[in-house]
């Protein structure tokens, strides 16, 4: 699958993942906002739990993992450097997409997507489970961090403007223009100010993925996309959305699946930016 995408190797179907459910050196990772609602109830046999607030988050600061936080989530779950990590999750993979950013980050590299995420596993009655497996404490290290994946708030500021460079705002029409400053289903996670960084082209993320089943679209649809806003290979591009997980999914189509050689992902996104005094905003 994925021929005609730039990095195939990075993403795998529910079928290879279910051919790949007893393979020793294959872990499968669930990655939920809610796992109450999600992996409790259910989740493919054999995976283990990234729950995205506890674990792909510092406890204490607006940050990704650390190196030590991540060493220890693997090596808890059986997961060495030889091993092949693949995520998938809830919400069409948005966070799976943003455990699969936060692990590049640290230059970890035997890491994959199941393409369409826990909803095509549960739309073709793959083999589910509620028990929590348990596996042998393995030995894993890390050798980020690879900065070129991740942009802050200054540098994004730099970069407004500038005719080399294109941000991605993947946010929904009304958080874009500024109507709403977050989706109900997150009134916790607002900003202060609505509307988006000034020249961000709107392409939200969910326009990358098939509605039916969440997989991604072909390389032509994707390609079309985001070259009719202007979002092509010879500019550096940012993507944002409201806290980075959105961006990550998109940031995953545009380096991994159209092969663009500079891609970041603004994790502060919204949040941050629509937070921050004296930071210019359009509606």
């Amino acid at each position: 699958m994925g021929e005609s995408y730039s990095h195939p190797e990075v993403i795998v179907s529910t079928q290879w993942v279910f051919e790949h459910l007893h393979d020793p050196k294959v872990r499968v990772a669930e990655v939920d906002y809610d796992p109450a609602a999600n992996y409790n109830q259910g989740h493919a046999l054999g995976a283990v739990l990234f729950d995205w607030k506890k674990d792909m988050n510092d406890s204490l600061k607006r940050d990704i993992l650390s190196k030590e936080q991540l060493e220890e989530l693997f090596q808890r779950n059986g997961i060495s450097n030889d091993t092949t990590l693949v995520l998938y999750g809830d919400f069409n993979n948005w966070f799976a997409a943003y455990a699969f950013w936060d692990l590049k980050y640290y230059k970890v590299d035997k890491v994959k997507l199941m393409d369409g995420g826990r909803k095509k596993w549960l739309l073709e009655d793959r083999p589910i489970s509620k028990d929590i497996p348990s596996y042998p404490r393995a030995k894993f290290s890390v050798a980020g961090p690879d900065t070129a994946v991740r942009i802050y708030r200054d540098e994004v500021r730099a970069a407004v403007g500038k005719p080399d460079k294109v941000l991605v705002d993947v946010r929904g029409p009304k958080e874009f223009t500024g109507e709403i400053t977050a989706p109900p289903e997150y009134p916790n996670e607002a900003a202060q100010r609505g509307g988006h960084i000034p020249g961000a082209k709107n392409i939200p993320w969910g326009m990358a993925v098939n509605d039916a089943d969440g997989t991604f679209k072909p390389r032509q649809e994707l390609e079309a996309l985001y070259t009719a806003k202007g979002v092509t290979r010879d500019k550096g591009v940012i993507t944002y959305c409201r806290i980075g997980e959105r961006s990550s999914h998109s940031w995953f189509v545009l380096k991994y699946l159209l092969g663009y050689p500079d891609v970041k992902n603004y994790d502060g996104s919204w949040t941050e930016w629509g937070n921050s005094i004296l930071y210019p905003v359009e509606k």
